[in-house]
């Protein structure tokens, strides 16, 4: 059950605050439950320990577009982007990132995967 995974890694996470893995499944798991804020904490989070991994900065975009903080949302996929991130494709499929795709920014992070010569469509 979901909710007990979340209590023991809560568990884990109060005893190691840096617990990289750890914080990655809490804030995955605090999204399916819905608690979008407290999965955006955690990414945020992770962000600072973990500030060259462009998989951190995509699920930081994530948690930002499900939040309405879609400006920085945009920032964090340009991060995901220059720190390697490249599955475009799933980028431009993700439910989490549907608000993001509708914001204006979003036409500059398309061209900007264009010009890293790979189709997203």
């Amino acid at each position: 059950e979901l909710d007990v995974e979340i209590s023991f890694l809560e568990g884990l996470v109060k005893r190691d605050p840096a617990y990289v893995d750890a914080l990655q499944i809490l804030g995955d798991d605090y999204t399916k439950r819905g608690r979008i804020e407290e999965g955006l904490q955690v990414d945020q989070k992770l962000s600072q320990l973990e500030p060259t991994n462009p998989l951190v900065f995509y699920n930081l975009a994530c948690s930002l577009s499900l939040s309405g903080k879609l400006d920085e949302a945009a920032q964090a996929v340009e991060s995901a982007l220059d720190l390697g991130y490249r599955d475009f494709k799933w980028l431009e499929r993700d439910p989490d990132l549907k608000a993001l795709r509708k914001h204006p920014q979003y036409a500059r992070l398309r061209e900007k995967m264009r010009r890293m010569n790979i189709d997203v469509d």
